[in-house]
């Protein structure tokens, strides 16, 4: 295969990767900014393809248009937020296509890059409908649970297929120095991980209810009305972090500095602290509307960080076996 062939198709699906945690972040903005109604209508916004920009754009009977869509009050600020975060997800749908279109040739050399691309392709398709449900469903907690779940599947999936397209190069790491029982530390990471995510979409949707008894405002007093899960979810933070501090020291002591894995390694607790000081901040700091995004951000980049430390292993181990 042309190398030129194989590293257009690895930026294209790196770009697409950047993509979806920015589409992850303007979800966390529309939520954390109580614009996911912004739009209270789907494809359409207000039955128009471009928002309007003032109420006098609208019909007189708007609000009876949309009864039983929750409340319709006509907000500039959140209707373009939430318009703005279906046209990033357009655009993700574009890069996931283009990022399925070249990786066809693939189908000569490993299908599976072509099948793993097809079925991101495909989930991406399923994630738009499950978006419009979640408007439909008038912000239906599960299924916004649902949607932030199957974002972190996507992640994976492209992981794998952009790692398995150059998985000779991470056949180079060298992990011979790694205790044994490192990998499967990571995997009980990676389990505490999903299990700390689970716990956080619980508490963001007792946060929403919260935020809506409050109508968005006086967000001070809203930690007085947090669920216990809220607790356990801010004490397991101390499991996760030292449990993934375990993986980064081993990395130091047994891996060349100017590793891949080692700048993963140093990466992911990067990503953990700052998860934890944004979290603090929402704790303590009266719930600031953009440590929100960030620490839902940081939760998904954390699992996808981990992720791609196994790929790695799993390739560098293949190449120690073989060798």
């Amino acid at each position: 295969m042309n190398p030129e062939t194989a590293r257009r198709f690895r930026r294209l699906g790196t770009l697409t990767i950047f993509a979806v945690y920015f589409v992850i972040l303007v979800g966390g903005i529309v939520r954390a900014s109580g614009a996911g109604m912004g739009c209270p209508d789907w494809p359409t916004c207000f039955g128009l393809l471009i928002p309007p920009t003032s109420e006098a754009e609208l019909p007189a009977n708007y609000h009876e248009i949309y009864l039983g869509y929750g409340n319709t009050d006509f907000n500039v600020v959140k209707t373009w937020t939430e318009y703005l975060n279906r046209l990033t997800g357009v655009t993700l749908g574009i890069l996931i296509f283009l990022t399925l279109w070249s990786s066809r040739v693939y189908l000569k050399t490993d299908k599976a890059v072509f099948y793993l691309s097809l079925s991101v392709f495909l989930l991406v398709g399923f994630q738009g409908w499950l978006g419009a449900m979640v408007v439909k469903g008038h912000l239906n907690p599960s299924t916004i649970t649902l949607h932030m779940l199957l974002a972190l599947f996507i992640v994976a999936l492209l992981i794998y297929a952009i790692a398995r397209s150059q998985s000779d190069l991470l056949q180079q790491i060298d992990i011979t120095q790694l205790p044994d029982k490192f990998k499967t530390v990571l995997m009980v990471a990676m389990g505490l991980t999903l299990i700390q995510v689970i716990m956080g979409t619980q508490v963001r949707e007792a946060v929403d209810m919260i935020a809506n008894e409050h109508k968005y405002i006086d967000r001070e007093y809203w930690r007085d009305s947090f669920p216990f899960i809220f607790y356990v979810h801010r004490s397991f933070s101390s499991i996760i972090l030292f449990t993934n501090l375990w993986l980064a020291w081993k990395v130091y002591q047994s891996v060349d500095k100017s590793s891949l894995l080692f700048r993963l390694a140093y990466t992911l607790v990067g990503l953990i602290v700052t998860a934890i000081l944004a979290g603090m901040s929402l704790d303590r700091l009266g719930m600031p509307a953009v440590a929100q995004p960030i620490h839902l951000l940081m939760a998904n980049l954390i699992f996808g960080a981990q992720f791609f430390i196994f790929i790695c292993l799993h390739y560098a181990a293949r190449k120690n076996v073989n060798g």
